[in-house]
């Protein structure tokens, strides 16, 4: 499949999601009644509701971290957060960088730039706005930003190559990230790998956790530090839509896992 029909997908599919309710997304895959199969999203994602800013009617449960805790932010910062959808990140983000901060959300669905804009005007924020673009071509000015964050999105991106390097170039000298993402150990089934649906919203975008440090280094940062990971358990009958019984014994327990991470890394100066 082609990069651009795979943001297609991404982006209908998450135009979709944003119009739905978090208990819908948590119990239907990928955040739709699709032929994909039922997941529940609550295997990837963290509990926010304890989080300073958290505000529920932006979390609709799509993370597989809280990048926020691990990222160092500091009152006065300029936070972007990659894939903002309703604004989940952002606003607790907010919370941190405080009123002499700013905080940024760039994502490329319509439907969720209006719902994160709908949220913004409830809060009353003046220093957190949002603006739809592509993360592999940002529409945001060099050396801006002292933090990038980002939750469950990067694994979504056709070119990380390309991600990172534009992570890089709209960074302050001596800025980081911390991403909460996708990653595999071992091979994932083909045909886990290949079905679009799951590319759109659960796990099949991710690449090798090898590869997407090596990426992460190829691009010129520095100080890489892997904060959290945790094993993500998809249930047989999950996998039994995808793969045969010989196959789902093999993928248990042959070495092959898919974990959620949280990354950081810096852009020295």
């Amino acid at each position: 499949m082609k990069a651009e029909d795979l943001k297609l997908i991404v982006k209908e599919k998450y135009g979709e999601i944003a119009n739905q309710s978090k208990l819908f997304n948590q119990s239907s895959c990928c955040g739709s009644t699709s032929s994909c199969g039922e997941v529940d999203y609550t295997i990837f994602s963290d509990d926010y509701t304890g989080q300073t800013g958290y505000n529920p009617d932006a979390d609709l449960g799509l993370g597989c971290g809280i990048p926020t805790n691990f990222a160092a932010i500091n009152k006065g910062d300029h936070v972007l957060d990659l894939g903002s959808g309703a604004g989940n990140d952002c606003f607790v983000a907010r919370a941190l960088v405080g009123e002499g901060g700013k905080v940024t959300g760039l994502d490329f669905t319509d439907a969720m730039i209006t719902k994160a804009n709908e949220n913004n005007r409830k809060l009353g924020f003046t220093n957190v706005d949002f603006v739809k673009g592509d993360i592999e071509e940002m529409p945001l000015p060099d050396d801006t930003f002292d933090v990038i964050v980002s939750n469950c999105v990067l694994n979504l991106v056709p070119d990380k190559n390309k991600a990172f390097r534009q992570m890089w170039r709209v960074l302050k000298p001596g800025g980081h990230f911390c991403v909460s993402d996708v990653v595999i150990k071992g091979e994932l089934p083909e045909p886990l790998r290949k079905d679009a649906e799951m590319y759109a919203g659960c796990v099949s975008g991710a690449i090798k956790m090898d590869q997407y440090l090596d990426i992460i280094s190829r691009e010129g940062f520095s100080d890489i530090s892997i904060h959290k990971q945790k094993e993500i358990d998809i249930p047989a009958d999950v996998l039994a839509n995808y793969l045969t019984t010989e196959e789902i014994y093999s993928f248990q327990n042959g070495g092959t896992g898919i974990y959620s991470i949280t990354v950081s890394a810096t852009k020295q100066s």
